[in-house]
């Protein structure tokens, strides 16, 4: 399953605010994976902060996630 953002298409590794190390993409896709709420596990998708800013900044009383 590819892991990445709905708004622009990037995966973690090609976001500079989830690459700590860039030779090591793992680090970000984990990242993401562990610590990104908007992360849907079902499918790979979430949203940047900037892709998340643009969408109106979705909320929901049980936490958003991505469709």
């Amino acid at each position: 399953m590819k892991i990445a953002c709905i708004g622009c298409g990037k995966t973690p590794s090609e976001i500079e605010e989830y690459v700590y190390n860039p030779e090591d993409d793992p680090d970000a896709t984990h990242f993401v994976v562990e610590n990104e709420g908007t992360y849907n596990a079902s499918n790979g998708h979430f949203t940047c902060t900037d892709c998340y800013i643009r969408l109106g900044m979705p909320s929901s009383p049980h936490g958003w996630i991505a469709p």
